[in-house]
């Protein structure tokens, strides 16, 4: 497994690589860029800090960046706020890394769950281990009770269930958004070995490496899934992901039809 020092490394070249120095207005040099992207001089002006400071980052040299090196970092590489939280994570420069992995239900989110119904809904952790839901979400992808608890995470459904798997029109999508979102939640609990072995596990998985490469860091809070259901046909869900003020680590996602057709189509699922 990969170390935070290695992937802060390896996510920082990934991150110059990327960017078109036109784009930030630099100069054109007379010499051709034998690679893509920005050199580490380039970032090393933009952010105010040495070339050699930006090549042991790079290389991995176990150094610790403050807090304004990272923001100037940040800035420098034109980071998302996805990506920047994440390079924030990985030099343990945000303040926030006291909160406990949740592995069971909080009981109040979990009767939020069921109270939600008939819109589709469940409670998830950082890891996407499915930790309650109500029988509209039960019907609309699978009856998680059927699953031993250690099965019960979306990321491995979506990857190795046969059922979840074919379910997702756009399913290399739902596994990129997956992907970041574990990447993600991988910098903010480095030491939480449920998800590294979750992690491990899935990266066996031939798209799932192939993804996990890229390095991209997305937090999905909303967005749509299509889907087939083996009862109620192909159906459009949108759906929002809430995080409580008190139990941070848990996370309730409620879906809700995209339109009339999928609305029914909802219907006909939660009744099959």
């Amino acid at each position: 497994m990969i170390t935070p020092t290695d992937e802060l490394a390896a996510f920082l070249r990934t991150r110059r690589e990327r960017l078109d120095p036109g784009d930030l207005g630099l100069p054109a040099r007379r010499q051709a860029r034998r690679t893509p992207g920005l050199r580490r001089e380039e970032v090393a002006e933009l952010a105010g800090v040495s070339v050699d400071y930006v090549v042991r980052l790079e290389q991995g040299r176990g150094l610790r960046p403050s807090a304004d090196v990272v923001a100037a970092l940040s800035r420098a590489l034109r980071l998302t706020p996805a990506e920047r939280t994440y390079l924030f994570d990985l030099t343990r420069q945000r303040p926030d890394h006291a909160v406990e992995p949740a592995t069971t239900a909080v009981p109040s989110l979990a009767r939020l769950v069921a109270d939600l119904s008939p819109l589709p809904a469940m409670l998830m952790n950082h890891r996407y281990d499915i930790l309650a839901w109500n029988g509209e979400m039960a019907g609309l992808l699978l009856d998680f009770a059927t699953l031993p608890p250690s099965r019960r995470n979306a990321m491995w459904l979506c990857l190795r269930h046969p059922e979840i798997r074919d379910s997702y029109v756009d399913r290399e999508r739902v596994v990129r958004d997956g992907i970041g979102h574990l990447r993600a939640a991988w910098a903010a609990h480095p030491d939480d070995p449920a998800l590294l072995g979750l992690i491990a596990e899935c990266t066996r998985d031939e798209e799932f490496a192939r993804l996990w490469a890229e390095r991209d860091v997305k937090a999905t809070g909303r967005g749509s899934k299509v889907l087939r259901h083996p009862a109620a046909g192909v159906l459009a869900v949108d759906f929002e992901v809430l995080l409580p003020l008190q139990d941070t680590d848990q996370r309730v996602m409620i879906g809700r039809p995209a339109d009339e057709a999928s609305r029914k189509a909802l219907a006909r699922a939660g009744a099959s």
